[in-house]
Order: structure tokens, then C-alpha cells, then sequence
């Protein structure tokens, strides 16, 4: 599936493995982005009804998103914002292709674990978890900042 996004979008909100959970914390770091991209584990369709009020969603199927609501949901997706080319998938080691040369940006989930990597010219975005908490890890989402062909991740940690 390709989405193209024809109006040029400056702030995306990323965000993951909510598991049923939107926090007002994420609603207000949320506030203001052109978009939201969710990679999956939402939980349920009120999750993506929360996300809309503030701004499109583009959204992928979790390895927990199961029912009747979540079966129209992708396994991966691509969302082009200007000149920039994201792929969406809920587990990076499922990848199945190589995403070098052809987008910038690779934005997935499934491991709760925040992390901005850059690796043979591809930025690797995982927001961590904006649900419920686990383990020690942080509950977090990212912002990704489009500027021509320039993209810039930030990994933001939300208050408990």
C-alpha cells in the first residue's frame, strides 16, 4: 500500500504499543503535529477514534491487534510526506526488504524500547511504548520533523 501525501507535512507524531492506552500525556505531546503514525499494538479502535481528533492517522497491525476492528489494518505501510518516504511495520526484524535507497525513515514498535538509529542512510525510528508500562522502560513517543528532504527524530519521554 502506498499513501501519498500530496500537501508537505513538517510535524509527525510517532507513537507505539499503546495497548488500549492513550494518555493524556501523549495527547498533549501529540498536540499540533500535521500527523500521527501509529506502529502498531493499539489495542483498540477507540485508541485510532483519540489519535483522529488531533490528526490523521496512518496506522499498522501489531502482533496483539486482533478482532474484527483491527482487520482492515496493514501489516506495513508507506507514507510519503514531501520528499521524504517512510515504511511502517510493527517488528523490525520482519522486515522483509531493503529499505536502503528507497526510504528515509523505517518507523516500527513491538519492542517497548526507545530508539533513534541512522544506519546505511536510513533513519530507524521505534517511539518505545506510550502504554502501559513495562519493565523499567519508559513510556515514550517520538516527533519527526520533515524539512525538505531533511528529517530529524526526537525521542520524547512522557511523565508516568
Amino acid at each position: 500500500m502506498r499513501r501519498k501525501q500530496t500537501k508537505h507535512k513538517k510535524l509527525i507524531g510517532v507513537i507505539s504499543d499503546t495497548h488500549g492506552l492513550v494518555r493524556p500525556q501523549a495527547i498533549e505531546a501529540l498536540a499540533g503535529v500535521d500527523m500521527i503514525l501509529h506502529a502498531g499494538d493499539i489495542g483498540n479502535s477507540a485508541v485510532l477514534d483519540s489519535l483522529r481528533e488531533i490528526a490523521p492517522v496512518v496506522a499498522v497491525r501489531g502482533n496483539n491487534d486482533r478482532g474484527e476492528w483491527a482487520q482492515s489494518l496493514p501489516d506495513w505501510e508507506v507514507v510519503e510526506i514531501g520528499a521524504v518516504s517512510i515504511y511502517m511495520l510493527h517488528d523490525v526484524k520482519e522486515i522483509d526488504i531493503s529499505p536502503a535507497g528507497a526510504f528515509q525513515v523505517v518507523v516500527s514498535g513491538h519492542s517497548h524500547k526507545p530508539a533513534v538509529e541512522e544506519r546505511r542512510g536510513v533513519l530507524y525510528v521505534n517511539p518505545g511504548s506510550a502504554g502501559p508500562r513495562r519493565f523499567s522502560l519508559p513510556i515514550s513517543l517520538a516527533h519527526l520533523r520533515v524539512e525538505g528532504s531533511t528529517v530529524n527524530a526526537k525521542l520524547i519521554e512522557l511523565a508516568a
